[in-house]
């Protein structure tokens, strides 16, 4: 049987000095086929919004959706851990719906639960989640759900200030009970700085090589979603040609006749 991912995994990883990966995943077949790749954790991030629905950016998905996808990616995993995005507006109001809509991914198969921020409420809501019984990844940095406040996807933490402020959140994201954190687009000496002054792991999204782990887009490392490509994902495969190919491949042989041939029908 195969034995699964857990937050006393990523810990133990952390405390060994290994290393673990993550990618995000929108549908079965996907996540399936990554969990049989040794994946350890898979996230259903609210960038679905833009790489699976065709939105401008994150803040457009909501409860719903994501709980349609959660349930997708959750019924083709066995090791990795599943945690799901919380999406804008779906935590931010009061504590009690938010626990509710937390629960409601809890349902549909995830793991865990991915908060993005930190302030007095995020705090907060992320002790009655845990004291709830659902592990939290925290995510500071770069906030996509924040962009608009922020002014953009602009790096976050480049000075010294800034590189202690971010711990500060992290030291308090840690002491309110998150099992791990998401660093996004921070320098790599203030992701080496935070990983190194934290007890629980670090994630890098564009946090440079001194994480405890590593997150990209499966669309963005699959070569699948090609609209921009960020400087921190490196490029695995060239599914847009092949997918491209294949289709163009099937019009042809549909329109001369080609397909299906004697072997292909009843």
């Amino acid at each position: 049987m195969t034995k699964k991912v857990t937050v006393r995994t990523l810990q133990k990883i952390k405390d060994t000095g290994e290393k673990f990966s993550a990618l995000t995943a929108y549908d079965y077949s996907t996540a399936k086929y990554i969990d049989e790749a040794g994946i350890d954790l898979i996230l259903i991030g609210d960038s679905l919004a833009m790489v699976a629905l065709g939105y401008k950016d994150t803040t457009a998905i909501g409860v719903e959706e994501m709980k349609i996808f959660t349930k997708a990616v959750a019924k083709g995993v066995e090791r990795a851990m599943v945690v799901t995005d919380m999406p804008f507006m779906s935590y931010t109001i009061d504590i009690p719906s938010a626990l509710t809509n937390i629960g409601e991914m809890v349902k549909n198969g995830a793991n865990a639960v991915k908060l993005e921020g930190c302030n007095d409420y995020i705090l907060e809501l992320i002790k009655r989640t845990v004291q709830m019984g659902v592990p939290v990844l925290g995510h500071i940095g770069f906030t996509p759900q924040s962009q608009n406040v922020i002014g953009g996807h602009i790096i976050q933490g480049k000075t010294d200030e800034d590189a202690k402020h971010l711990l500060n959140q992290a030291k308090q994201l840690e002491q309110a009970g998150v099992f791990a954190i998401v660093l996004e687009m921070v320098p790599e000496e203030c992701g080496k700085y935070i990983t190194e002054n934290l007890s629980v792991p670090t994630l890098s999204c564009g946090a440079g090589r001194f994480c405890d782990g590593q997150i990209v887009v499966c669309d963005d490392l699959f070569g699948k979603f090609s609209d921009f490509k960020p400087k921190f994902v490196r490029k695995y495969g060239d599914m847009k040609s092949l997918i491209t190919d294949c289709a163009s491949k099937y019009n042809k042989d549909v329109k001369s006749g080609k397909f299906p041939n004697e072997s292909e029908v009843y």
